[in-house]
This record gives structure tokens, sequence and C-alpha cells, in this order.
């Protein structure tokens, strides 16, 4: 069966200062969404799922779905901040929180519409089409009830913005199997160096280092423990205003718990994103090269 792509596309855009999701970057006003899609459609993949915020669907739909929708089979859920809670966990949330509940609450809202293995990427970062070729192959020859997950992992030094720190899984990989992932929050370039700022003291890294970019492959069975996990979160972090369930803490919990594996292959390609608002220029200017050298048509999708 063809796979699916779940795109985490809710989150606020705190440090980019907009609605990234659906800022354009390509000559005909294209996303950076739109070439993720494209190069999913282009790998094997049969559907997309967009995970959205309610308050920015009409800006969604006009600035991308609609085209998007015209040339492949996609339809988008939303981040409901009251899905996934009791009402007795509603009752005890702060009144101050107005951060999204994280990655993992997103793809949790989006169950329902997973039918198929599927392929999970942030609506800011750009990944490559070797991705998810290989990923997508991968997931096309598992059935729904597999416990052999994937992730793509990409070289930390490929992965670094120029413009502030980024948050990264670093991975320990064993065998070609994911065997632990430790998020980090804060890596930065400092000089040359490459510099992880933590409250215990900076960790240095080479920039060979396997990092995880939220790009994962899933079957439908991954659920028993994403909801294993959330409960676990949601009973001790109900009152906060800003903890955020994440997604890559799932998936290593599946690992630990050996309800699953989850094999790594590794992407040699060089991300992007739209972190900060200065990265903007720089990502118009990499797709436009990546369309000279006919890697896109100048025109992405045949219906507009």
């Amino acid at each position: 069966m063809k796979p699916t792509l779940l795109v985490l596309a809710a989150g606020m855009g705190s440090r980019y200062g907009g609605v990234k999701q659906i800022d354009s970057i390509g000559l005909h006003n294209e996303t950076l969404l739109d070439f993720a899609t494209f190069d999913a459609m282009r790998s094997g993949f049969g559907k997309v799922v967009y995970i959205i915020r309610k308050d920015i669907e009409k800006d969604f739909r006009e600035r991308l779905f609609d085209r998007v929708a015209k040339n492949f089979d996609a339809e988008y859920v939303f981040q409901d901040p009251k899905k996934c809670f009791t009402s007795e966990q509603l009752a005890k949330q702060s009144p101050e929180r107005k951060k999204p509940w994280g990655t993992m609450h997103a793809v949790l809202c989006a169950e329902d519409a997973i039918k198929t293995p599927f392929a999970v990427i942030n609506a800011d970062d750009y990944y490559g089409r070797e991705g998810f070729e290989t990923i997508g192959k991968y997931l096309s020859g598992l059935d729904n009830s597999s416990t052999e997950h994937a992730m793509v992992s990409y070289q930390l030094a490929n992965t670094m913005s120029k413009n502030g720190t980024v948050s990264r899984g670093v991975c320990q990989i064993e065998n070609g199997l994911l065997v632990s992932m430790c998020e980090h929050t804060k890596i930065g370039f400092e000089g040359d160096k490459i510099i992880s700022q933590l409250e215990g003291g900076n960790v240095e890294f080479t920039g060979k280092e396997s990092v995880s970019m939220n790009f994962f492959g899933f079957t439908p069975n991954a659920f028993e423990g994403f909801h294993l996990y959330w409960d676990d979160f949601v009973k001790n972090n109900i009152e906060s205003e800003k903890a955020e369930g994440l997604l890559p803490v799932a998936a290593g919990l599946i690992v630990n718990k050996k309800l699953g594996t989850v094999k790594a292959f590794t992407s040699t390609e060089k991300w992007f994103g739209m972190t900060y608002p200065e990265d903007r220029a720089s990502v118009k200017e990499a797709i436009a090269d990546k369309i000279k050298t006919n890697y896109y048509p100048e025109q992405l999708w045949e219906k507009q």
C-alpha cells in the first residue's frame, strides 16, 4: 500500500515571527511545504495530511492547500488544544497556557486520518527527495501491524542555521537501528565550533553526529506507544504553561519499551529551513538554484 505523508504545520513560529508554513519562497509563490509534498508524491506516497491550527485555515487553503489538492490526494486536520484530554485534565490546565502541546499532541490529533504506514515531517524544514524516496520505499513494504518503524537521520553539520540556534535530537545508532536519542534544544555556532548550550555546561560536537529532523516513518501500530507516552506526559505536565510532548521522545520510548524498532537511514542532503526570518532569503536562493538545475520544474504543479 502507498504510505501517507503527515505534516506538522501547526507550530506558532515564535522565533520566525510569522506563519512560516505558508510563506512563499518559490518562483510562483510556492511554500516550502509545496516542495516537500511534491517530493513525497514523486517518491510513491499516496496521500498527504497536514496538521494545522484553526486560525490559519483560510490563509492555508488560499496559499497552499487548494492547489495541492488539485494535484494530489490531500486533507488537513486541526491540532485542537482540547483534543486528547479528559474533562478533568482540561480543568487542570493553566489559563496562561498559549503554546500548542507539541509534536506528539499534533500526531495524536491526526490519528483518525491515518490508514496506512506514514512518514512524519516538519512543515518548515527542507529534507530533500532522497529521504522521501528511501523512507517511502521502506514504508511501502510494511503492513499496518508491523513494529519495524524507521527514521531518516542527517549529519549535524548539514542541519545548522547561520542565524541562530537549532533543536536537534542527537542519535545513537547501532547496527542500523536507533538505540537512543537525546534532545538538544540550543545547538549553534561559536566561531567555527558547534556547541550545544546546556544548563550543566556546554557540549562541543564534531558536526558528524547523526541527528533527528523529525523525519520518521511509522505504521499505525506505533500509536500504542504514542498513547503510553502521552498519558505519562499529561500526568506530569498538565498544569505547565510551556511543556510540550515531543515525537522524538515518544519514538525513543517505543525503542526503550521494546514495543518496536526504528531503522535508521542516513541522508547526505543538506538541510535548510525557515527557523528565523533571516532564513527566508537563503531558502529562496536554494530553491531557485534547484530549479535552475531542473531538480524542480519552474512551475511545480500542473493544476493551479
